[in-house]
């Protein structure tokens, strides 16, 4: 009896032991789950042990995520802060008000120019339904603008619409324009005669179209791939640039009606020997600038008589540090040149070359846009969340020297006192500039 009982015990302890072992096996298989699904969610942290450092690792990288990019200097006017996601595309308004800016968030922000100053950046969103822009135009008459909608891959007209108590909605156009592009889009523009827009792919394709969202004309740039296209400021010229070290500029021609004629080739930009990332004009089109691969930028004189195949004339090139997705601009009048490098921005002097300001780690990420105001007093660029806006600090050096060469040759005593007056004035707005504090 004590025998089978003593067995019966044994037999009792022994299914205990075994469940017990399986319990703990199945635990472990879980525990060992649990750490490979933490390892993949962490994957770009690393190889993570069994402890609790899953978990600390993603409250790490959260807190990362969730702080912003700080940047400060002597020239920084503002930080325009109120988009969620990265800034894709700026554009100024002709009439010198409005800055405008589009993000992945699905908003366009128009911004006061008059507010650049101040503590508070206030501005005015308008919402991109169910889709989002990543380039925006301003209209000629700052009173509408153009988008091309990522998903939709077209153009999308947003009107400006004054409401009864001064404040502005916005209203976009009851159609899109038609799917023409078949590669992802570069750059869209309107001309300043309001006569036409253009869109560019990094096909090789620009296309010109009417305000109505009929194509007029299609153009082949044959660069093999298209980097950078754009309308010139006098709205007559469509140029476009690429794998090939050249700059590739079309006129637009309209009759005297007011009808659409011909896309005619006017003049070539030829000098650089590797592709061209970028290209910008001066304010009346007289000049352009131009950065390419060759680690250089050039200036060139395009005030010329090319029907009568008077060809472009280089003024100046410079040695720079550019990339793949470099930008340049130059100001209104000429005097400046901007060229953007991943996360940095260098300003030159255009009568002279020399290297003026040194802008780093502007931005968390590359810089994909960079434009001056129309008035030429900012250099605004983006490439975060974050628009950051400068003064043009050589801008105003530029001009002081030119106001400062006319004293020497004025003979009219009137002449002499202007000019004076406005080198103090210029003067003042500079030191002004330089006397700022750090935010």
């Amino acid at each position: 009896m004590e025998v089978a009982a003593l067995f019966a015990v044994t037999l009792l302890l022994g299914a205990l032991i075994i469940l017990v072992a399986l319990a703990v096996g199945r635990r472990k298989e879980e525990i060992r789950e649990e750490i490979e699904q933490a390892a993949e969610f962490a994957g770009s942290v690393g190889k993570v042990p069994a402890s609790k450092k899953p978990k600390q690792e993603k409250q790490r990288s959260r807190k990362d995520k969730a702080s912003q990019h700080t940047f400060s200097h002597q020239l920084l006017a503002a930080s325009l802060k109120s988009h969620s996601a990265n800034v894709t595309c700026l554009d100024f308004s002709s009439n010198g008000k409005y800055l405008a800016s589009c993000a992945d968030d699905r908003t366009v922000r128009i911004w006061s120019t008059k507010d650049f100053l101040d503590r508070e950046h206030k501005c005015l969103r308008a919402n991109v339904d169910l889709d989002y822009a990543t380039l925006v135009r301003f209209s000629p008459d700052s009173r509408a603008f153009i988008t091309w909608l990522a998903n939709g891959d077209t153009i999308r007209i947003i009107k400006m619409v004054k409401k009864e108590d001064g404040t502005l909605t916005f209203k976009a156009a009851s159609e899109d324009f038609p799917q023409k592009h078949k590669a992802p889009i570069l750059n869209i523009g309107i001309a300043e005669t309001g006569k036409f827009i253009m869109s560019a792919s990094i096909d090789t394709s620009i296309h010109i179209w009417d305000l109505k969202g009929d194509v007029l004309a299609s153009i082949n740039t044959n660069q093999i791939t298209n980097s950078y296209a754009a309308v010139s400021p006098c709205g007559r010229f469509v140029a476009s640039c690429g794998f090939t070290p050249d700059v590739k500029v079309w006129e637009v021609c309209f009759g005297k009606g007011g009808e659409f004629k011909e896309v005619a080739r006017a003049f070539d930009l030829k000098g650089h020997s590797a592709g061209v990332h970028a290209f910008a004009f001066s304010n009346d089109s007289s000049r352009m600038v131009t950065v390419s691969k060759d680690g250089t930028w050039k200036l060139w004189d395009t005030d010329v008589e090319y029907k009568k195949q008077q060809d472009p004339r280089l003024l100046r090139t410079v040695p720079c540090v550019s990339s793949e997705g470099s930008r340049v601009a130059l100001s209104p009048d000429g005097r400046v040149v901007a060229v953007s490098d991943g996360c940095n921005v260098a300003m030159y002097s255009a009568a002279t070359g020399q290297l003026e300001e040194e802008l780093h780690g502007v931005h968390s990420e590359e810089i994909n846009d960079l434009r001056f105001d129309i008035n030429g007093r900012f250099l605004a660029c983006s490439g975060d969340k974050a628009i950051r806006v400068f003064h043009n600090a050589p801008g105003y050096r530029a001009a002081i020297r030119d106001m400062q060469d006319m004293l020497k040759k004025a003979q009219n005593e009137a002449m002499k006192q202007r000019l004076q007056q406005q080198i103090s004035e210029a003067q003042r707005s500079l030191d002004t500039v330089l006397a700022a504090p750090l935010d």
